[in-house]
């Protein structure tokens, strides 16, 4: 039987490993971010620079961004373990296996997601967007890039075996990513109309909480389909 105390080292060693290896390949960790900060900087010189129409386009110029950006960021995830054979470790490691995804999702998302969440807000004011509705657009991707993450985790174990599952893997994950989008855009877009948005939040936190209880499970499955 193994210790909570183990399981809590392993976590934690797991956790630190993969930020190490994060700040190794610094450049792998920085080409979403800027593929975010270029898509949403790129839309005013090619739709208009007229503030209404920013404004109103805003929620989802940045949360598209953020979607694709995610999406991009997925090969960092399993791609690396599956090639050096550290991913079959984990998988015939005595630990619970969606507790090891757990963390490495939760270490993509710090890297991936977290970066995106803190430059979000000067994108927000440079397509014209109201205080009111930056606290929002802040608080629907603290919700909405985790779930990216995990959801995304599914889809890149199930391709992690395959040479260029990069297709399949955006068919897979890209029509469950589509109510986090609907969800989040609408609270910004609410938020700019006066509009109550409580419901929107409670959708996506309990999104949220559904992804965090099954999408480990899910991911541990194909992982070990991929690999066996």
């Amino acid at each position: 039987m193994i210790g909570e105390s183990s399981m809590t080292k392993a976590s934690y060693r797991l956790l630190v490993r993969e930020l190490k290896l994060s700040y190794r390949h610094r450049q792998e960790v920085l080409n979403p971010l800027g593929f975010f900060v270029i898509v949403v900087t790129l839309f005013p010189l090619g739709i208009s620079p007229d503030s209404e129409i920013l404004r109103t386009i805003a929620p989802g110029i940045i949360w598209v961004a953020a979607l694709l950006a995610s999406m991009l960021s997925l090969d960092t995830l399993f791609k690396g373990d599956f090639e050096d054979g550290t991913l079959e470790q984990l998988v015939l490691s005595e630990h619970p296996l969606p507790l090891l995804v757990l963390v490495k999702v939760f270490a993509h998302w710090l890297v991936s997601g977290l970066p995106i969440i803190l430059f979000s807000p000067l994108l927000g004011v440079s397509l014209q967007l109201p205080a009111e509705a930056l606290q929002t657009l802040v608080i629907t991707l603290l919700l909405g890039t985790p779930v990216l993450s995990l959801v995304g985790a599914i889809g890149m174990g199930l391709t992690v075996g395959l040479s260029k599952g990069g297709l399949l893997q955006s068919l897979l994950v890209l029509p469950l990513y589509i109510p986090v989008l609907i969800f989040a855009a609408g609270a910004v877009s609410g938020t700019m109309a006066d509009l109550p948005i409580i419901g929107q939040i409670y959708i996506l936190a309990s999104i949220l909480l559904l992804a965090i209880s099954l999408a480990p499970i899910a991911t541990s499955a194909a992982l070990r389909i991929s690999i066996g």
